[in-house]
């Protein structure tokens, strides 16, 4: 998938929230997660992950665990991250090794 990182705009430190399990699936589900240049992770509500980046698509799963968003695309990627909103941007740090990266919550388009 190649993940980005992506410097997000400087927000207050109240505005920055760890997400709950249930936080994570309620907005992510049925939305996608884009830095509206290089990726795009669509969250099907039955736990499809779709991913579009930087020209390659890809299919596989996410979930949630352990208050941890988890990605599995069969690839580098994979693995959980803590989801952190920071104003209107989600934060995802992984959990072992790997790149944090951030995005925009909107809903899915239907391609």
């Amino acid at each position: 998938m190649g993940l980005t990182v992506v410097a997000s705009a400087g927000a207050s430190a109240e505005n920055v929230r760890k997400l709950s399990g249930a936080q994570i699936r309620a907005r992510l589900a049925g939305m996608q997660l884009t830095d509206e240049v290089h990726y795009r992770l669509v969250y099907e509500r039955d736990g499809t992950l779709r991913s579009y980046s930087m020209g390659t698509k890809k299919v596989g799963k996410w979930s949630v665990e352990k208050d941890e968003l988890c990605l599995r695309l069969g690839d580098n990627d994979d693995g959980c991250y803590t989801v952190t909103l920071r104003g209107e941007r989600f934060e995802m740090a992984p959990s072992g090794v790997g790149l944090a990266f951030d995005g925009i919550v909107r809903p899915a388009d239907k391609n």
